[in-house]
């Protein structure tokens, strides 16, 4: 990395964090972690922790974080999950939604004021799919009968995979495409890589795009929603994207790193 980028890097005043394959990998601490994040404080930087993993809530991040040594409070997060209430009362306000995804992802819309269900209903507006640890065969039936009614169909995210510590396992995005083979229907996605999750929650802490770094391991999420939002992107070789994959790639990062523990050294100089 030439002395340019670290420069610019020190300068940054927000970083926003993907955390999969970023920060940990399943329930495993990435030993560079806690010290990155110390580092980003004492540089007098602020950050976010932004994923695209709308499994969860952020009640059980928290839990998660908490877990694994990181201190952490709700306000640090900014999800798809928000990304998506965010995007429902702007555009389809008062709408029931059929949520395809967890019950922690139906309790979060339905605490923010979202009319939700996971059953097949007249009333239904809109189609909400996020990433669905715990999906049946009937949500699938529902999800193809409301898709092929022709109704709005969202997404939380595109990722394929999920990082995890026995390996990847299929994200949204796998779900989706599943079903556009069912339906010929891909969703209107919402998380990473639109800019729109980026400039929330750069808004969210007044800071502007050129102020920001995005961290994150895969290139057609976490990079290309940086490039898209006028943010720095910086790619870890931590998670998904190996180095191979950026000869072949037309989204290209800001710099690569090959962990976080590279950019401590850079913000401690």
């Amino acid at each position: 990395m030439d002395a340019g980028i670290r420069d610019s890097l020190r300068r940054k005043k927000l970083f926003l964090l993907d955390m999969d394959g970023t920060l940990y990998l399943g329930n495993r601490l990435f030993p560079q972690t806690l010290p990155f994040l110390q580092a980003i404080r004492q540089a007098g930087a602020d950050y976010l922790f932004l994923t695209n993993n709308s499994s969860r809530g952020t009640k059980d991040y928290v839990n998660k974080l908490t877990g694994l040594g990181i201190p952490c409070a709700p306000e640090d997060f900014f999800t798809s999950t928000h990304a998506a209430l965010v995007y429902l009362k702007l555009h389809h306000p008062g709408e029931l939604v059929y949520a395809l995804g967890t019950a922690s992802f139906r309790e979060q819309l339905a605490e923010a004021g979202i009319r939700v269900t996971d059953r097949i209903a007249p009333a239904i507006g809109v189609l909400l799919m996020g990433y669905d640890t715990e999906l049946n065969y009937q949500k699938l039936v529902d999800a193809c009968a409301l898709i092929n009614e022709g109704l709005p169909y969202l997404a939380t995210n595109p990722d394929w995979v999920c990082p995890t510590a026995t390996g990847y396992l299929p994200d949204c995005g796998s779900m989706a495409q599943m079903l556009e083979h069912a339906t010929g229907r891909l969703p209107h996605v919402l998380g990473k890589p639109r800019p729109d999750i980026a400039l929330t929650a750069m808004a969210q802490k007044n800071c502007a795009p050129k102020d920001c770094v995005l961290v994150g391991d895969r290139l057609y999420t976490d990079i290309a929603c940086a490039n898209n939002a006028g943010a720095a992107g910086i790619l870890v070789l931590s998670g998904e994207t190996k180095a191979d994959a950026l000869k072949e790639s037309d989204i290209q990062p800001y710099a690569v790193v090959q962990n976080v523990g590279e950019l401590t050294g850079i913000l401690t100089g």
